[in-house]
């Protein structure tokens, strides 16, 4: 006798992260990650902007296509699409200001533009930006590229508010954390569109992340803890990889009750 699941088999197109407390953990990571692991690549190991571009946006591209032809939502999967948006966000941040000399008020006002593009054809041709159920191609190839540009968009915003503007990394930590809170209440207490609130909050904790990783990596006389990029991104990723295993072990143990 075959088993039925006890779900809607709709649900199990879901390919997307189910947004919890643990899902802000993990991005925060994952976000901090890309810019301790950017930096890494392109200055501590010397390799530069434009070719440490080309190498993680050669792994998003790898990542991202192994996610589209999943089937179902694979945690670990998921988060290296993430975190590979992340590093490539970094190095095509620092790209647009160091090497093309654009700036980063400049390059955080042109991704501004770019994002709510992205945002506005996806509302225009689906007719939703819903992201609690995601399965459907187009719907899952507009998330991605929402997320790519917010992550760039936080790399850039998060080195103006550190370097550029003069508050230095841990008041910019701070006032972005301010900005988080107030998503944080807005969640809480108020009736604007939780959609709206998500992909606000997604955009503010990359520059959270940004300024954390610049907190853990920058010397002393910088304003930074002075850990360094390979020691807080290897710390980093045994969180993230943690988090992600519970996730994965979370999953398959809903399954099995679902299927039981």
């Amino acid at each position: 006798m075959t088993a039925t699941p006890r779900h809607d088999a709709s649900r199990s197109a879901n390919k997307v992260a189910t947004v919890t407390l643990a899902f802000w953990v993990m991005k925060i990571c994952a976000t901090t990650v890309g810019e301790t692991g950017g930096d890494l690549l392109s200055m501590t190991l010397n390799v530069g902007y434009a070719a440490s571009s080309l190498i993680l946006i050669g792994l998003f591209v790898v990542t991202l296509l192994a996610q589209l032809k999943a089937d179902r939502f694979h945690p670990a999967l998921y988060w290296a699409v993430i975190l590979s948006t992340s590093t490539a966000g970094t190095t095509l941040s620092d790209y647009m200001d160091r090497t093309l000399g654009l700036g980063y008020a400049t390059g955080a006002a042109l991704l501004v533009s770019l994002l709510i593009a992205v945002l506005a054809a996806w509302r225009l041709t689906l007719g939703s930006l819903k992201v609690d159920h995601i399965g459907e191609p187009r719907a899952e190839a507009f998330y991605w590229g929402a997320i790519l540009v917010s992550n760039t968009l936080g790399t850039a915003l998060g080195d103006y508010l550190a370097d550029s503007s003069g508050l230095g990394y841990l008041a910019a930590n701070l006032l972005i954390s301010a900005a988080i809170l107030l998503t944080v209440i807005g969640y809480r207490f108020t009736r604007i569109s939780r959609t709206a609130l998500f992909w606000a909050a997604f955009v503010l904790t990359r520059p959270f992340g940004a300024t954390m990783g610049d907190l853990l990596t920058k010397p002393h006389v910088k304003g930074g803890l002075a850990l360094g990029t390979v020691g807080s991104t290897l710390v980093l990723l045994v969180v993230l990889g943690a988090l992600v295993a519970l996730s994965t072990w979370r999953g398959r143990r809903d399954l099995e009750a679902t299927w039981s």
